[in-house]
């Protein structure tokens, strides 16, 4: 993982009381993103061309992780602190439209992204990458892994996984709508209930319950099909391993989106016009570690060793927006219990 030094580029970390508020200046585009979009070096690698090219500074906020930083802008919907928000996916996206954050923006390049990946017919948030949320193990612990979702609910994986929070991780609402999609409605909600003695904990965010892993405190993680393309790149190593779930792989894609009476739509408009160049798009494979809504991007050789999903699972926007809080509400109660 990088360390993030930008010199021009302004980089705070956001507080969480409900009143610090950000004070912009002329020419300047406040983001709020997730920590790792920062900390692994997408930032880095691309803000400070926008910069030049547009001559203004740009202040990146840090806010957790990606249901966090929803929830910052909800909570900020009043006094509107950001310009542009980064991380809502389409999982989010529902919960995103029905608060009224977001302001449409068709981008004059969207045409250069294929259309399966166009989460927002309304472009209140326009894509930048995606991914397949997957179960990672670490191959010098476990020698033979389970085959599917229902295998991990054998009592021979108690308290050997780590799940991240579906109430403030993308990721984990992403494994929450992952299991309503393969398991129904009806019986989701048992999936759960056989599943919860293989639960060591979990945690607020992906970051944390990634490092978890790798420091050994459990030989399974919800994470990303892609992190094997991580390790072999950065350390060499096929240490870790994705499971191969016979239910299939749940699609994740991310997006941008200008935040509602934004202070500079200009320069926001322009910023998600960039964030689908080639230009930014060629430093997702390697930073984000996750595959780049431009088909023009030519991937790294690492990518050969990211699992490649026989079977993808998704939601309809519409199910998600009608249901959502039904699902989490009643996944709450069963977990807490």
């Amino acid at each position: 993982m990088k360390t993030l030094c930008i010199s021009l580029l302004v980089i705070v970390i956001a507080l969480s009381s409900f009143g610090w508020s950000v004070a912009q200046e002329p020419g300047e585009l406040v983001i709020y993103a997730y920590d790792s979009f920062i900390s692994w070096g997408l930032a880095e690698a691309t803000m400070y061309k926008f910069e030049q090219t547009n001559n203004c500074k740009i202040t990146l906020i840090a806010v957790g992780d990606a249901g966090q930083v929803m929830n910052r802008v909800i909570l900020e919907k009043d006094y509107p602190q950001a310009d542009i928000v980064v991380g809502i996916d389409n999982n989010y996206l529902a919960k995103a439209i029905d608060y009224g954050i977001l302001e449409p923006y068709r981008s004059k390049n969207i045409d250069l992204i294929p259309e399966d990946l166009i989460l927002d017919p309304s472009f209140h948030l326009t894509p930048f990458e995606y991914g397949f949320i997957a179960f990672v193990y670490d191959t010098e612990a476990i020698q033979a892994p389970p085959e599917s979702l229902e295998a991990f609910t054998d009592p021979q994986w108690k308290e050997k996984i780590i799940l991240e929070d579906p109430r403030t991780s993308s990721p984990g609402a992403a494994f929450l709508l992952w299991t309503i999609a393969a398991f129904g409605e009806d019986r989701y909600l048992d999936y759960w209930e056989r599943l919860k003695p293989s639960i060591l904990t979990v945690t607020k965010g992906w970051d944390t319950a990634y490092g978890m892993f790798t420091s050994g405190e459990a030989p399974i993680v919800l994470s990303y099909a892609t992190d094997p393309a991580y390790h072999f790149e950065t350390e060499k190593s096929l240490r870790y391993q994705v499971v191969p779930t016979a239910e299939g792989f749940y699609r994740q894609i991310e997006g941008m989106g200008i935040v509602k009476d934004a202070k500079h739509r200009e320069l926001a408009e322009k910023f998600i016009d960039f964030m689908l160049t080639e230009e930014f798009q060629q430093e997702i494979p390697l930073t984000q570690w996750v595959f780049p809504v431009n088909p023009n991007v030519k991937l790294p050789e690492c990518f050969q060793y990211a699992a490649k999903p026989e079977k993808v699972l998704s939601l309809e926007s519409e199910l998600i927006e009608q249901h959502y809080d039904v699902w989490l509400k009643a996944w709450t109660e069963l977990m807490t219990r």
